[in-house]
C-alpha cells in the first residue's frame, strides 16, 4: 500500500482571497499530493488547509506554501481571533495510511530545516517531534503569541530549534511536528461568548487550572462569538478522538447548556474528520436509541443529523471524511463487471474466471437472497414480535455477502499468480529451485482462497436456518433459492481446494486442509437439507 501522509498547516490571513487561493495553488500543483480541504474564517482571520500524499510529497507541498506566505503574509498588520504565532502558524504531519509516527517526525524535521534555511525564519518543533517537555505542546509554544514573540525568542531556552533566535515581523515564527488526528470542531451556542467560554473551561482538559481540572482528556477548548454566524461557539480541537470524541463532548456541551438555560444549535467540523470517529457516532447514537442501522451510508446519516453538522453549511460526506477523499476503487475488475459480461467472461475461451470465482459469486448470491428476506420479513407489523430475533438475523447475513464478493476477484488472482510461477525460468538448478517453490506457495493460495469461501459462506447457516423458521413466508422460495445457492457455492469452491491439493508436497498441510474442507461440504449438505424440512413444515402447518 502506498504511504499517505496528511498536513494540515494553519496560515494567519482568512480574508484576503487571491492569498487564500495562491497558497491553495502552491499545494495542489505539488506532484503527488491532493488537496482535500480549505477553510477559511473571517473571525479567526485564520485558513486551514488540508494535503495529502506520500511523505516526500508533502514535505514539497508545505515549502511550496510557504514560500507564497513569505511574499504575501505581513503578521505586523494581522489581527484575529485565533492564538496564533505566525504567517504559517503551525504546520503537522500526520500518519494516515502505512505511515508510522516516527516518519512524520521525519517529515517535520526535514521540512522545519529545509524552511528556515531557505526563508531564514524561526522554526519550533512540537509533539512527537519535540524532546523538551516545557515546550512540546502548542499552547506553550504560542504563549505570548506574536505580540510576546520579540521578548521570548531571544530567551536561550526559547531559541528555536530551526532558523535565527531573532524576531521577523512579518513572519514571526512556524511550530511543526507530528501528532495524532486532530478534530477541529465547534458547537454553536444560542447564547454569550461569556457563556461558550464557560463551557469551554469545564469540557476542556486543562479546565480552570492544576485544581480544577476539565472532565475530558486530550480536548482543548474555548469560547467566542463568531459575527458571521451571529452565535457563540465553543470551539474545540480533539487531539485524541479514540480517547475522546466528538459525540461525547457533544453530548455533554448540550447538558452544561441546559444547566445553563441556553441552546445549542448544531455544530461545525472544521476541515477533515476520520471515517472511524463518524462510526464510533454512529454506534453511540445506534445503541442510545435503540436504532437498527447496518449500512454505512445511514449510519453517516444519522450522525450528520444528531451532532446538527449541516447548521453552518451542507456537511458532504464525500468532502468531508477523509478515509471518502482518498479512497482507492476496490481492485475487482470481475465483481464490478455487470451481471452479462461476469457471465461472457466465464464462458469466453480462457481458463479463468472459473469455477472458484463463480463458486464464490454464487455463495454470495445465497447469502444475498437469504438476507433479503430477513430484511423484508423486519418492520412488516405483523412480524413486529419478531423484531429483536431478526436484528440478530439480520448483521451477519448482511456483512457475508459484502465478505464474499470480493472473493470473487480474490480466486482468479491466485490463480493467476500461480500461473505466474509457472512461467518462471527454470534453466538453472537455482532458477528451478525459485520456481518449484513459487509454484507450491502459488498452489497453496490457489487452496486457501476457496477455502476461505467456503468458510465464509459455512460461518452463516444458523442464520440461514433461523430465517427459514421465522422469515416471512411469502419469500419462501427466495430462502430455498439462497439456501440452495449457499450450498452449491461451498461445493463448488471444494471442488476447487481439492483439484489443487495433489501438486502439494507438504502432507501435514494437505491432510489438515482436506479434513476441513470434507467438514464443511458435509455439514452445509446437513443444513440445507434441514432448511428445505423446515419451511416444508412451516407450510403444511399454513
Amino acid at each position: 500500500m502506498k504511504k499517505i501522509v496528511e498536513c494540515v498547516p494553519n496560515f494567519s490571513e482568512g480574508r484576503d482571497e487571491s492569498i487564500i487561493q495562491s497558497i491553495a495553488d502552491a499545494i495542489a500543483q505539488t506532484p503527488g499530493v491532493s488537496l482535500l480541504d480549505v477553510d477559511p474564517g473571517r473571525s479567526t482571520n485564520r485558513t486551514v488547509y488540508t494535503f495529502v500524499g506520500t511523505p516526500e510529497a508533502v514535505v514539497e507541498a508545505a515549502l511550496n506554501s510557504a514560500r507564497v506566505a513569505r511574499k504575501l503574509i505581513d503578521m505586523s498588520k494581522h489581527t484575529g481571533e485565533h492564538p496564533r504565532i505566525g504567517a504559517m502558524d503551525v504546520c503537522p504531519f500526520i500518519p494516515v495510511s502505512n505511515v508510522s509516527m516516527e516518519e512524520c517526525v521525519q517529515c517535520a524535521k526535514e521540512f522545519g530545516k529545509r524552511l528556515a534555511e531557505e526563508l531564514n525564519v524561526p522554526v519550533y518543533l512540537y509533539e512527537y517531534a519535540s524532546e523538551r517537555d516545557y515546550r512540546k505542546t502548542l499552547p506553550q509554544i504560542r504563549a505570548g503569541e506574536y505580540e510576546g514573540l520579540a521578548d521570548k525568542i531571544r530567551k536561550p531556552e526559547w531559541y528555536p530549534d530551526f532558523g535565527p533566535p531573532e524576531f521577523i515581523p512579518e513572519w514571526g515564527a512556524t511550530v511543526t511536528g507530528a501528532r495524532f488526528f486532530l478534530i477541529a470542531y465547534n458547537v454553536n451556542i444560542l447564547g454569550t461568548n461569556n457563556q461558550a467560554h464557560r463551557i469551554a473551561l469545564n469540557i476542556r482538559e486543562a479546565g480552570r487550572g492544576p485544581n480544577e481540572p476539565g472532565k475530558f482528556k486530550e480536548v482543548k477548548a474555548i469560547g467566542w462569538f463568531v459575527e458571521e454566524y451571529n452565535m457563540a461557539q465553543v470551539s474545540i480541537n480533539l487531539t485524541n478522538y479514540k480517547i475522546t470524541p466528538p459525540h461525547i463532548v457533544f453530548e455533554e456541551i448540550k447538558k452544561e447548556a441546559k444547566d445553563l438555560n441556553i441552546a445549542v444549535a448544531g455544530s461545525e467540523l472544521v476541515g477533515l474528520i476520520p471515517l472511524e470517529a463518524m462510526l464510533m457516532a454512529a454506534d453511540y447514537y445506534i445503541e442510545k436509541e435503540n436504532l437498527f442501522i447496518l449500512d454505512e451510508d445511514q449510519k453517516i446519516k444519522l450522525v450528520i443529523d444528531r451532532l446538527g453538522l449541516n447548521s453552518i453549511s451542507k456537511f458532504e460526506p464525500s468532502k468531508r471524511i477523509i478515509e471518502y477523499l482518498i479512497k482507492e476503487e476496490p481492485n475487482e475488475p470481475l465483481a464490478s463487471l455487470s451481471t452479462r459480461k461476469f457471465i461472457e467472461s466465464i464462458a469466453a475461451r480462457s481458463s479463468a474466471p472459473g469455477g472458484g470465482s463463480a463458486s464464490a459469486a454464487i455463495a454470495a448470491i445465497g447469502a444475498g437472497l437469504v438476507s433479503m428476506v430477513a430484511k423484508l420479513t423486519y418492520g412488516v407489523r405483523k412480524f413486529e414480535h419478531l423484531e429483536q430475533k431478526l436484528r440478530k438475523i439480520i448483521p451477519p447475513l448482511h456483512f457475508a455477502v459484502q465478505k464474499l464478493i470480493p472473493m470473487i476477484d480474490a480466486d482468479t488472482n491466485a490463480f493467476n499468480d500461480y500461473l505466474e510461477a509457472v512461467r518462471l525460468p527454470k534453466n538453472t538448478d537455482e532458477e528451478a529451485r525459485v520456481r518449484h517453490n513459487a509454484m507450491q506457495e502459488g498452489l497453496k493460495k490457489a487452496i486457501e482462497v476457496p477455502l476461505k469461501t467456503m468458510r465464509l459462506a459455512n460461518e452463516i447457516w444458523e442464520y440461514v436456518i433461523q430465517t427459514a423458521r421465522i422469515g416471512n413466508m411469502a419469500s419462501k422460495s427466495d430462502v430455498e433459492v439462497g439456501a440452495k445457492a449457499l450450498e452449491t457455492g461451498i461445493w463448488g469452491a471444494y471442488k476447487n481446494v481439492l483439484i489443487n491439493l495433489p501438486g502439494i508436497e507438504d502432507e501435514h498441510f494437505k491432510e489438515k486442509i482436506l479434513n476441513e474442507a470434507e467438514h464443511i461440504v458435509k455439514n452445509s449438505a446437513v443444513n440445507f437439507k434441514k432448511v428445505l424440512k423446515i419451511l416444508n413444515d412451516r407450510e403444511k402447518k399454513q
